[in-house]
């Protein structure tokens, strides 16, 4: 298999199945179901077939999540009510877990579904009361759970989550998009001037080593028009990017919300993207992905699914993985990871998706 080009397999059937189609037995019960996940937002992102899955069983569930990622959920059929935890703010500390399970108890939630390993969820669900809390086996909060469950190291994160539920494959994540966000995606590339068959690049990561430093390479090379997609802490990287393009090209980076850039998305036809939350973004609006991964790997279980999407990586270096997440700075100096990968290799793989 070439170093430069792996595709990864995962049928469009594997999405979960309509919630209209499912049957919500308990849908008006009192016996309300939660879920706990303060993660990252693409950890959030992935979390949508869990709460599809659990809707389909239970109803719309509950969710507690981060102000940042609350609007991701807010519109999601599966969710009934999003409940915002500023754990970094408002609700730091333990004053902030006690006040979080004060609400908790008050509502009187039936199960607590604990997606985030953290100790601060899995005390709250305590603290609250909750009779069935379920959670991973490897996570330091485990004895606050009721049940544990497995977590397998080599699955696709959506499987893993899942597993919560008693489901063993993965799903492609969802997002609830509204009219008003495809309006205002729709508004924005006009105003923009950016045609149909636009490519989206999203060159940043909160992360600092999962950033390829060679878009502005990619997009002069590319004969297509171009938006950059990102967060406000993007704006200046994506400027760099967008001056350096052949064909008609804008910044969305800190332009829009999350979910109009995701409508934004759901009209590109492909993504070049770092292993960071664009990536999740497109999978859930059915947009082709080209992944590039540098000091993390695909099988961390974050990578692309559908039958279309293609990584690029160098499969040749020792030094890979070298951590979770990706650290600030290369550990070694050389950051050859990014540095070393061409254009011109992800060209190669960008093309035959856009021929299709």
């Amino acid at each position: 298999m070439d170093d430069s080009e792996r595709r990864l397999g995962g049928e469009q059937s594997r999405r979960a199945t309509p919630l209209a189609t499912r049957p919500s037995p308990v849908a008006a019960s009192a016996e309300r179901t939660l879920v706990i996940q303060t993660a990252f937002l693409g950890d959030v992102v992935l979390t949508t077939p869990l709460l599809a899955e659990l809707a389909a069983r239970h109803g719309p569930v509950d969710v507690v999540t981060t102000p940042g990622a609350a609007q991701l959920l807010e519109s999601h059929p599966a969710v009934r009510r999003v409940i915002r935890h500023d754990k970094r703010g408002s609700a730091r500390g333990p004053g902030g877990i006690r006040r979080l399970a004060a609400e908790l108890r008050a509502a009187g939630y039936a199960r607590a579904y604990l997606a985030h390993r953290s100790w601060r969820s899995g005390l709250a669900a305590w603290l609250a009361r909750i009779p069935e809390r379920i959670g991973f086996a490897d996570a330091p909060a485990r004895w606050c759970y009721t049940r544990r469950v497995a977590r397998p190291s080599e699955a696709h994160e959506t499987a893993r989550l899942l597993g919560l539920a008693g489901v063993t494959e993965a799903r492609l994540p969802t997002i609830g998009l509204t009219a008003a966000d495809h309006a205002q995606a729709i508004a924005w590339l006009e105003a923009a001037a950016i045609p149909n068959g636009f490519v989206a690049v999203a060159p940043g990561s909160i992360w600092g080593t999962k950033r390829w430093g060679r878009f502005a390479e990619l997009v002069a090379r590319l004969d297509r028009p171009m938006v950059v997609l990102g967060g406000p802490e993007d704006r200046e990287l994506g400027e760099q990017v967008v001056g350096e393009a052949r064909a008609p090209a804008a910044n969305a980076a800190g332009a829009l919300p999350i979910r109009a850039s995701a409508a934004v998305l759901a009209r590109a036809a492909a993504l070049v993207s770092n292993d960071s939350l664009p990536l999740h973004l497109a999978q859930a609006v059915g947009t082709p992905v080209v992944a590039i991964f540098g000091p993390t790997v695909p099988a961390f279980g974050f990578g692309p699914q559908g039958t279309r999407d293609a990584i690029v990586e160098m499969d040749d270096l020792a030094c890979r993985p070298c951590s979770l997440h990706g650290p600030e700075r290369c550990p070694l100096g050389h950051h050859r990871c990014m540095r070393d990968l061409d254009p011109d290799r992800v060209l190669r793989t960008l093309t035959p998706i856009l021929q299709r």
